[in-house]
């Protein structure tokens, strides 16, 4: 008699998967949904990867990540017991449900926010804490410092509204914070100021990062955390023994020396960043200041109203016109917005045109 696949857990049963951004087949797609890098990687990185491609690749990569960790620590001016190298900055935030909370250790985060984190919860079966978004999306310091939990997720800067949070609000969160507050950083490269500098004053601060966004690698999925000895040495142990491949490490490793190119990049899209919410400003819809490589806006229509139907109706447009963005429609503070990944101009433009072509636009300016 053949054996049976048993059911799995009650908790993973009901699990609802985290939902990526759609990724579309075939050619003409603008894809301004996923908050990709409009610029290429740097060419070192091709070049790294070329060279770490051959006979090598028959053998398992260096299981520490040694060479890029060293290499983080010098960039951060860290020791290298302060810094962990994991398969993009997901895995960070899984290591750290797993390693500090429980069922009967809760996990909080911002409502809205990042909607990776309830998945991880979920999926841990640990209790959640959520401490409601203002309307502006500002940091509310004193509801998260006496959050009930052990560890607290906060992004920074906020997603999906973009809106950045000053290094002193951070500061007075992890000072009055009683858990583990967990700085997750994806956008930082694009933002006036970041959590690194805290590291040492606050030993319950970890701040996890992304080559994703700031150094075009989404594909490669590297991400790496820097906190205290402490709790790098808890999540090595517990990580997986070769959790990033040769290929990633030497893509990293280039990429993180391309300082120039970084730097070029990155002032590319704050200023097309800015000129787009310009343009945006212009049609009369309001965005939230960003300091992500994204906007949030509420767009409105030709009668000057918005509202989640109005969002979804342009969202929908948009999509049928091979134009990608977000639209969040589960939460009275997003339902009403677009979400815009800041691509090249050539992609802003024709994002423009589009939304001018809709047939309830507002009036062309």
């Amino acid at each position: 008699m053949a054996g049976r696949i048993p059911p799995p857990l009650p908790h993973v049963a009901a699990l609802e998967a985290y939902t990526p951004g759609t990724q579309p087949a075939g050619a003409g797609w603008i894809k301004l949904n996923t908050n990709e890098n409009p610029c290429p990687p740097a060419p070192e990185v091709a070049a790294a990867i070329r060279e770490a491609a051959g006979d090598a690749l028959r053998l398992y990569p260096e299981p520490r990540s040694a060479a890029l960790r060293a290499a983080l620590a010098r960039h951060h001016d860290l020791a290298e017991e302060n810094v962990l190298a994991v398969n993009g900055s997901d895995e960070a935030l899984a290591l750290l449900v797993r390693a500090y909370t429980g069922p009967g250790a809760p996990v909080g985060y911002l409502d809205p926010s990042y909607s990776l984190y309830p998945v991880l919860a979920r999926a841990a079966a640990t209790p959640q804490v959520t401490v409601p978004c203002p309307v502006d999306f500002s940091l509310p310091v004193e509801a998260v410092a006496v959050a009930a939990c052990r560890l607290f997720f906060l992004t920074s800067p906020h997603a999906p509204s973009g809106r950045g949070f000053s290094r002193a609000s951070l500061a007075a969160v992890a000072a009055s914070f009683s858990g583990l507050l967990v700085v997750d950083e994806a956008y930082a490269d694009f933002a006036d100021e970041d959590a690194v500098a805290l590291l040492d004053r606050h030993p319950n601060l970890v701040v996890v990062r992304t080559f994703s966004k700031g150094r075009s690698l989404a594909g490669l999925r590297v991400g790496y955390v820097l906190a205290a000895a402490e709790v790098i040495g808890v999540l090595d142990r517990i990580r997986d023994s070769y959790n990033l491949d040769r290929l990633a490490q030497a893509g990293a490793l280039a990429a993180l020396g391309a300082e120039a190119h970084h730097a070029r990049c990155v002032a590319e899209v704050k200023a097309t960043r800015e000129w787009l919410t310009g343009q945006l400003a212009e049609r009369g819809w309001e965005t939230v200041p960003s300091q992500a490589n994204f906007v949030f806006t509420t767009p409105r229509d030709g009668e000057g109203r918005s509202g989640a139907e109005v969002a979804r109706g342009l969202f929908e447009w948009l999509e049928s016109r091979k134009v990608l963005v977000r639209h969040f429609p589960r939460h009275p503070l997003t339902a009403s917005g677009l979400r815009i990944t800041v691509g090249t101009r050539r992609e802003m433009d024709r994002l423009l045109e589009e939304i001018d072509s809709w047939p309830n636009r507002a009036k062309q300016p």
